[in-house]
């Protein structure tokens, strides 16, 4: 197959295709990605005390994540189904600003990344944490869901240079 661009995701006459990974070297390979919700301040004090009446808003948020991060394929039309072997679903709470930051780890020994499956962790724990907190908050704010490093593959490692501190995971 010929394309003519870099957009792999296309032949060369435009149509969509799923990447053939085939050929690739299997490789371990690591992606984490970050966002924040921002809550107002009741809503916050009830995530960081436990006390929102849907249940524990982190718990339930970090499951969500970890079964977004093994659900890409299903989500993204032309994403791999992947055999993810890690996923980690990371919170700190900022008091300052209401702030609760979302890591996620995702790792596999594949033949593609696990970008998409970070990213998918970060924004459906996101979401659920909004979705447990709505009813006491309606100003909710997800932001800054980015993609903060990746490593492995023929790309090699890719480490976010804007970062500010974000929680390390080994």
């Amino acid at each position: 197959m010929s394309r003519t661009s870099d957009l792999t995701h296309f032949d060369a006459s435009g149509q969509a295709i799923m990447v053939d990974v085939g050929g690739k070297e299997q490789t371990t390979r690591i992606a984490r990605a970050a966002g924040q919700v921002r809550l107002g301040a009741l809503a916050f004090a009830k995530v960081r005390e436990g006390t929102i009446a849907k249940g524990d808003v982190l718990g339930v948020a970090r499951i969500a994540g970890i079964m977004a991060a093994k659900k890409v394929d299903q989500l993204i039309p032309l994403a791999h189904p992947l055999a993810i072997s890690r996923a980690d679903i990371d919170f700190t709470l900022f008091e300052e600003n209401q702030t609760v930051e979302i890591v996620a780890t995702v790792g596999v020994c594949g033949q593609t990344g696990v970008e998409m499956e970070a990213l998918a962790a970060v924004t459906v724990a996101a979401l659920t944490i909004y979705d447990m907190c709505k009813a006491v908050d309606k100003a909710i704010v997800i932001d800054g869901i980015r993609l903060l490093e990746k490593s492995g593959g023929k790309s090699g490692h890719y480490r976010r240079q804007d970062e500010g501190p974000v929680q390390e995971r080994p």
